[in-house]
């Protein structure tokens, strides 16, 4: 038998905000007879307003979290049964920054055909707007919850920047986003570049690029809003 193919599906990055998915998205999700997804809940609540017909009962539902065994186990099944399976993540692209990068490898090893849709991605979207280096950049997750440890990692990120000319790129838990920054204010140059780009795709989008001297000056409340944090010294 045929095995599957997978079908890596983009999500919004704000709730309901369909404008920024591409058309092409519905016939991939139709051809799909199971999701592996990271929130079953708002994934059904996103395919619907996408596919008012679609009957959420009719496809078997696994949800991701980090991919343990028995999900890796009926995702292998499912593929070599010949089933076609979409990958949703939270919010953003399948894959990048998120646990369902496990299982497209597993799919990648079962030499199966992986299919990557185009969406929006927040930590493209910021870098695009930063006017930061393109060429040249890294994405480093989630820095240190230790103060210290987070304060030597910022000083590391911004020496990278400046020795390879690059944009260092990361992120921080909504509700932790102050004190991230009260940490770079503190440890970066003042004129290293800094752009905080916060509720990407949503009404209340902010993406502002300035040096650190500059944003000691500016007041951006970021407390439980979804950022992408960008460096170049």
């Amino acid at each position: 038998m045929k095995p599957g193919n997978v079908f890596l599906i983009p999500a919004p990055l704000y709730n309901n905000a369909l404008t920024a998915l591409p058309r092409y998205l519905l016939p991939a999700i139709q051809q799909c007879q199971a999701f592996f997804v990271e929130n079953e809940k708002t994934t059904r609540r996103y395919f619907k307003l996408l596919w008012k017909e679609m009957v959420i009962d009719d496809y078997a539902w696994f949800t991701i979290h980090k991919a343990e065994g028995d999900v890796l186990a009926h995702f292998k099944q499912l593929l070599l049964q010949g089933k076609n399976i979409g990958i949703v993540s939270e919010a953003g692209c399948p894959g990048i920054a998120d646990p369902g990068q496990i299982l497209v490898a597993t799919a990648q090893q079962l030499k199966v055909t992986v299919h990557p849709l185009v969406g929006p991605n927040s930590i493209i979207l910021a870098l695009m707007a930063s006017g930061m280096n393109g060429q040249q950049f890294a994405f480093e997750g989630y820095l240190p919850i230790d103060a210290v440890e987070r304060k030597q990692k910022l000083k590391t990120l911004e020496q990278l920047s400046k020795q390879h000319n690059s944009t260092q790129i990361f992120i921080e838990t909504p509700y932790r986003n102050q004190a991230l920054l009260q940490d770079i204010l503190q440890v970066c140059k003042a004129n290293t570049l800094l752009c905080i780009a916060v509720d990407i795709t949503a009404p209340t989008e902010q993406i502002i690029t300035q040096t650190i001297a500059e944003w000691k000056y500016t007041r951006l409340p970021l407390h439980k809003r979804p950022a992408i944090f960008l460096l170049q010294a």
